[in-house]
């Protein structure tokens, strides 16, 4: 399919249709970016998806635990301090 750039300030746009819109899931953020000589357009994840799944399957797998949980408490948390 093609389609025109059209211009947008200093910059180019192109309109991309409903039909690739929807087969792709894209709604208003994209991620963008270059592979090769391809410009490459993508449907922006949420920051942190996925995490939820992730941290179950560390937990079911017993890979949840702190690294340094045998190490003592830092002393600067009991000490008085000021601003």
């Amino acid at each position: 399919m093609k389609a025109q750039l059209i211009r947008v300030g200093n910059s180019r746009g192109v309109r991309i249709p409903k039909t690739l819109l929807d087969q792709t899931g894209i709604s208003d953020e994209v991620d963008i970016g270059v592979q090769g000589d391809a410009v490459v357009v993508r449907r922006a994840h949420p920051p942190r998806e996925g995490w939820d799944a992730a941290f179950a399957a560390m937990a079911v797998a017993g890979d949840d635990a702190l690294i340094d949980a045998k190490a003592p408490p830092p002393s600067w948390d009991e000490e008085e301090w000021e601003w």
